[in-house]
């Protein structure tokens, strides 16, 4: 029996369950160690880049890898009345066709793979934007800087260096998938010539290697609105990857870190701020300015307020994401005592510690 060539997963050197986030970290490792560029006239690392670049294109479209995971290939169909398949590389039985090289018939000329290839939505992206508190309390509106996948500015997305179209793979016959047969069994496998694309490209562009794409810095226009908190997520629809096939871009999501502030702190829309008073303002009540984002106000300490009461003032604290209107400022209490305290201050706490001991 022939060896199994390994799996899609294999080529990137990541694990069937690994995360999009780690099988787009492994390809682009793999494609800066391989690229042509790098090695020229290298036909091993050219070879090794075309699988990877194959590999990619599958793993990293949702709709592609489900399908591959599901029946081996990513042609977007599953198995035909008569066939059966048990998963990645599965057992197909009953398709003749298959098993004894019917490709040409059933999926040359006009049936070919590239041609019935579903769209596919792009993938999304994520990046952070970090702010000061006082920025997240007005809400800003700032540029950020996101790498994405474009449209390779030498071959315009072709593919090629001569901007021809890529060709059917001479292989599969455009299908993306081979079998071997094995008596009345045939063996479904990814086509090793194209990588399960079901297209090759002869002549590739050197600074794409072939795929028609390129990563590419591009600066988008973010508002951030007033009172977003630390890990609030903004979307911005459209500004992921490019979708494949003619599909949808992908969504950008931006995640909002904020700084802490050494004066506040945050409790949803409300601002908890520590208000030092001495134990006579406490035990006999007293007026004192609270720091506010819009300015000090003046609060009244009723008589006999305990250290940690919590005073509120309404309507002065952080914009409320939803709905409208501002939370509330917390002024939290805290009574001071001296450290060191004088030689009167002492005499009039003596006084007072008689007084309580009567009582």
């Amino acid at each position: 029996m022939a060896t199994r060539p390994k799996s899609l997963y294999d080529a990137l050197g990541v694990p069937k369950t690994a995360s999009q986030d780690e099988i787009k970290k492994a390809y682009r490792k793999l494609v800066h160690e391989c690229h042509p560029d790098k090695n020229p006239g290298d036909k091993e690392a050219e070879d090794r880049f075309k699988e990877v670049q194959g590999a990619y294109d599958v793993l990293s479209d949702p709709d592609k890898r489900k399908q591959y995971d599901a029946f081996g290939s990513a042609d977007g169909r599953g198995p035909r009345p008569g066939n059966f398949n048990f998963g990645e590389g599965g057992i197909n039985i009953g398709d003749l066709g298959d098993l004894f090289g019917g490709f040409g018939d059933i999926f040359g000329g006009g049936g070919t793979r590239a041609q019935q290839q579903r769209a596919g939505r792009g993938a999304d992206l994520e990046t952070d934007v970090r702010l000061s508190f006082e920025d997240s309390l007005r809400g800003i509106e700032t540029r950020i800087p996101v790498e994405v996948e474009a449209a390779c500015r030498e071959c315009g997305g072709a593919g090629t260096a001569d901007g021809s179209p890529p060709k059917v793979c001479p292989e599969c016959k455009g299908r993306g998938a081979t079998v071997e047969s094995q008596g009345f069994f045939g063996i479904s496998q990814p086509c090793r010539r194209c990588g399960g694309q079901g297209t090759i490209v002869e002549n590739p562009c050197r600074r794409c290697g072939g795929s028609g794409r390129e990563r590419r810095t591009k600066q988008y226009a973010v508002k951030i609105p007033a009172g977003a908190k630390d890990g609030t997520r903004i979307r911005l629809k459209g500004k992921g990857e490019p979708g494949y096939n003619g599909g949808p871009p992908g969504d950008l999501y931006v995640v909002t870190r904020v700084a802490d502030s050494p004066l506040y702190e945050r409790r949803g829309a409300d601002l908890v701020v520590d208000v030092p008073i001495t134990f006579a303002d406490a035990a006999l009540g007293s007026e004192v300015e609270v720091p506010t984002p819009e300015g000090a106000v003046s609060l009244k300490v009723p008589a006999g307020t305990e250290s940690g009461k919590l005073l509120r003032i309404k309507g002065r604290g952080a914009p409320k994401l939803q709905g409208s209107g501002r939370g509330d400022v917390l002024a939290r209490v805290k009574i001071g005592v001296p450290k060191k305290p004088t030689k009167k201050e002492r005499e009039l706490l003596e006084e007072l510690r008689k007084v309580q001991r009567v009582r």
